[in-house]
């Protein structure tokens, strides 16, 4: 089955190398916690916040092993007044056995505040 596997986080600031930092935690998490090997991919979108310009957080996936020839590709967020700003959001999807109701969607930082109703409580 194709699923997606949904994450964000935010930054501090507008700058690359931040980006790029939170950006891979968040990767790794993702693909960790749901067991998702880079062969099991089929692509991943990246957005970003209309104020964060500094860098793409799909670069990420560049330095990753394994991931060569996965497709990924970076856009803009939708600019809705009052959203959470400096924010990363990451759709991978990928072949997996896990269940809608089984898959782990990450948020970090900030971007808890997204879907609470998602976010892995201590022990589960």
């Amino acid at each position: 089955m194709i699923r997606g596997f949904r994450g964000a986080t935010t930054v501090t600031k507008n700058d690359e190398a931040e980006i790029m930092k939170e950006t891979k935690k968040l990767v790794v998490e993702m693909v960790e916690v749901n067991n998702i090997e880079p062969s099991e991919i089929s692509h991943v979108l990246f957005s970003v916040t209309d104020e964060l310009n500094a860098g793409f957080p799909a670069k990420v996936a560049r330095q990753m092993s394994g991931w060569t020839h996965v497709p990924v590709m970076c856009m803009k967020e939708i600019d809705v007044p009052n959203s959470l700003e400096r924010c990363v959001r990451v759709m991978l999807v990928a072949k997996t056995n896990l269940q809608q109701d089984e898959i782990i969607h990450v948020f970090l930082n900030d971007a808890v505040k997204l879907r609470p109703d998602l976010i892995q409580k201590e022990g589960e």
